[in-house]
C-alpha cells in the first residue's frame, strides 16, 4: 500500500511539471490555434537561464522570474516578426518553429555542452516531510505540485474571468471582427505567446530542479504537452490539468509494473481518450 501510495504521489508530482509546460502549450496551441514546434525548446532554454541566474546569485526565485522574463520576450518575437503574417497557415507556422527549435537546440548544446546540469534547489528545501503511510517525502516535489496548482487556477480565471481573456477567445473566433470594436488583435495575440512561452521558461526551471537538463529534453516535453493538451482538450486549462495527472500516473505506474512498456501505455492513453472522445476530455465538440 505505502508503495502504491508513494507511485502515486510521485505521479502527481510528475504531472505538475507537464502541467506547467502544458499550461503554455494550451495557450499558444489550443487557445490560439497556433501550432508552436518551439515550445520544447522554450522549456529547455528556461531551465537552462534559470540555471545560471541560480548558480551566480544563489536565488531561485531570480532564476525563475529572469527565465521567464527573457523566454518571453523571445516568444514575442518569435510571434510578431517571424509568424504573425502567416499565423492562420498551419504548415509554414509549424516548419518556421520547427527550425527555430532545431537552431535553439544547436545553439544550447554549443553554449551549455551536452553534460548533465541541474537547477541548485534552495537550501531551506532540501529536507523531507513525514507522510502518513508513505514515510520521508521531499519537500520541494510537493512545493511543486502546490505552484501547478496556483498556476492553474490563476490561468483559468484570467481566461475565463476577465475581460483581456474574453477578447482572446473572441480575436481567435473571428479576428477581423474582433479587430473592427478597435482591439488590436496583434497585440493581445503576441502578449498570448509571450506568457506561453514564459510559462514554458518557468516549468523548465521547475523541471531542471527535479530533473536534470539535457540536450534532446526540448523534443521529449514538446511530445508530452501535446499529449496533454490533447488528452485534455483543446484550449481548456482544467483539461490539461487533467491529462497532465492522466499522463503523469500512467506513466509513473508502467514505469514500475511495465517498465518495457512504459511510452506505449502513455500513448495508448491518448488513443483511447481520443476513441472515446475525439474532442479531448473537456474541449468542445467542433
Amino acid at each position: 500500500m505505502d508503495q502504491f501510495l508513494l507511485i502515486a504521489l510521485n505521479g502527481l508530482t510528475l504531472a505538475a511539471v507537464y502541467f506547467l509546460v502544458a499550461s503554455g502549450l494550451t495557450l499558444i496551441f489550443g487557445l490560439m490555434r497556433v501550432i508552436s514546434m518551439a515550445h520544447g525548446m522554450s522549456y529547455l532554454l528556461g531551465g537552462y537561464i534559470g540555471y545560471e541566474i541560480v548558480r551566480q546569485t544563489g536565488n531561485w526565485i531570480l532564476g525563475a522570474l529572469g527565465a521567464a522574463i527573457a523566454v518571453g520576450l523571445l516568444g514575442l518575437f518569435i510571434h510578431q516578426v517571424l509568424i504573425r503574417r502567416f499565423q492562420d497557415d498551419d504548415m509554414r507556422v509549424a516548419l518556421v518553429t520547427l527550425g527555430i527549435s532545431l537552431i535553439g537546440t544547436d545553439l544550447m548544446l554549443a553554449v551549455f555542452g551536452g553534460t548533465a546540469t541541474q537547477v541548485p534547489i534552495p537550501k531551506d528545501f532540501q529536507i523531507g516531510l513525514d507522510l502518513p503511510v508513505i514515510g520521508q517525502y521531499p519537500l520541494i516535489r510537493l512545493l511543486i505540485l502546490a505552484v501547478a496548482i496556483v498556476v492553474g487556477v490563476g490561468l483559468t480565471l484570467f481566461i475565463n474571468k476577465t475581460r483581456f481573456g474574453s477578447i482572446v477567445r473572441a480575436g481567435v473566433d473571428d479576428s477581423q471582427m474582433t479587430s473592427a470594436t478597435g482591439v488590436n488583435v496583434r497585440l493581445v495575440f503576441g502578449l498570448i505567446f509571450l506568457l506561453g512561452s514564459a510559462l514554458a521558461a518557468f516549468a523548465g526551471v521547475v523541471g531542471g530542479t527535479l530533473f536534470p537538463l539535457l540536450p534532446g529534453q526540448d523534443g521529449s516535453y514538446l511530445l508530452f504537452s501535446l499529449v496533454v493538451v490533447i488528452v485534455g482538450g483543446m484550449g481548456s486549462v482544467p483539461g490539461a490539468a487533467i491529462g497532465a495527472v492522466l499522463v503523469g500516473l500512467v506513466s509513473q505506474f508502467a514505469l514500475v509494473y511495465a517498465p518495457t512498456y512504459s511510452l506505449v501505455l502513455t500513448f495508448a492513453l491518448m488513443v483511447i481518450v481520443l476513441a472515446v472522445r475525439p474532442q479531448g476530455i473537456l474541449g468542445r465538440a467542433s
